[in-house]
């Protein structure tokens, strides 16, 4: 057998970077099979879980409306249908002379509604109105206080305990 030498760089050099290619695959190894690799890919199938639970809510809600909205026009033409029918039959049964004619339904207002002109349209008041320009109104400090001059406490004291006093 022909033995095969080696030089002594070559074969340091080899080692070397054998040894820095164990590492490089040990270090890759060892960090995707660690504990906190292990929670960070729980985290990220957990925050994905979450976006799709989230896209599915909003699916969800907008497809809620839709329906909402779209049985309200159905409810909407439904009470319009109803309420044709009705005028239609109190006109043909009353034959015009009853309450309630299409005439008078479409060109009327509505006799309890108040005019205009008698509507008070101002904000109602959380305290009474003072009636004159000078006088205090509720949320003033004094409103409600008699300022009379009292007699002095000292008097009122002696004239209880003392009943000569008079």
């Amino acid at each position: 057998m022909e033995s095969v030498e080696y030089s002594l760089t070559i074969v340091i050099t080899a080692g070397i970077a054998l040894l820095a290619v164990g590492l490089g695959l040990g270090l890759l190894l060892g960090r995707r099979s660690s504990a906190s690799a292990q929670r960070l890919r729980d985290a990220e199938l957990k925050l994905e879980q979450v976006l799709q639970d989230k896209k599915a809510y909003e699916d969800d809600v907008v497809e809620h409306f839709t329906d909402t909205a779209a049985l309200l026009n159905d409810l909407t033409e439904r009470y319009r249908d109803v309420h044709n029918h009705l005028a239609k039959g109190a006109s043909t049964l009353c034959q015009g002379r009853g309450p309630v004619s299409l005439e008078r339904l479409e060109n009327s207002r509505d006799s309890s509604e108040i005019p205009a002109h008698l509507a008070d349209i101002r904000q109602p008041l959380d305290y009474a109105p003072k009636s004159s320009p000078g006088e205090k109104g509720m949320l003033n400090e004094e409103f409600g206080i008699d300022r009379k001059k009292s007699p002095d406490p000292a008097e009122k004291t002696r004239s209880v305990t003392d009943p000569d006093i008079d």
